[in-house]
C-alpha cells in the first residue's frame, strides 16, 4: 500500500483560483520577518504556517504564497520594526482598478497589505508538514 503524502501546489491566474488560495490560507500565521517584497524581481513572498484544510485533518503546513508581477506594495497597521510579530491572515481579496489589479491581504487587527499588479499570478506551494 502506498502511503506517500503529497504537498499541494495551487496556481491562480483568475479570481476563482485566488479564492481557493484565500480559503486554504485563512487563519494562517505569518511572521513579519518572513514577508518579503523583491522589487527588482516583482515578487511578493508570504511564508505562512497554515492548516491543511484540503485533507480535513487540520495538520499544520509551512507554505509559500508567491505573488508575481507585483509593481508596488503598501501596508497599513503593521509594525515593520517588530520582526518577531505574527500576523493572522483572514482573507485575500481582489479588486480590478482600470487595467490593473489590487490584491488585498487582510489580517487580524485591521492589518492590511495591498499589492498592485497588472497580471494576476499567485502560487501557493506547500514546503513541509509540521509536527506538533
Amino acid at each position: 500500500m502506498n502511503n506517500k503524502k503529497y504537498l499541494a501546489k495551487i496556481i491562480a491566474k483568475d479570481p476563482s483560483g485566488l479564492q481557493i488560495i484565500s480559503a486554504c490560507c485563512s487563519e494562517g500565521k505569518a511572521k513579519i520577518e518572513e514577508i518579503k517584497f523583491l522589487k527588482k524581481n516583482k515578487l511578493f513572498l508570504l511564508s505562512i504556517q497554515r492548516l491543511n484544510k484540503e485533507s480535513g485533518n487540520n495538520e499544520k503546513i509551512n507554505s509559500i504564497c508567491k505573488f508575481e508581477f507585483v509593481d508596488n506594495v503598501k501596508s497599513k497597521n503593521i509594525n515593520q520594526n517588530n520582526d518577531s510579530g505574527v500576523l493572522e491572515l483572514l482573507a485575500i481579496d481582489l479588486f480590478k482598478v482600470g487595467q490593473n489589479y489590487e490584491i488585498t491581504l487582510l489580517f487580524q487587527n485591521n492589518a492590511i497589505i495591498t499589492l498592485f499588479t497588472e497580471i494576476l499570478e499567485v502560487t501557493l506551494e506547500d514546503q513541509n508538514k509540521l509536527n506538533d
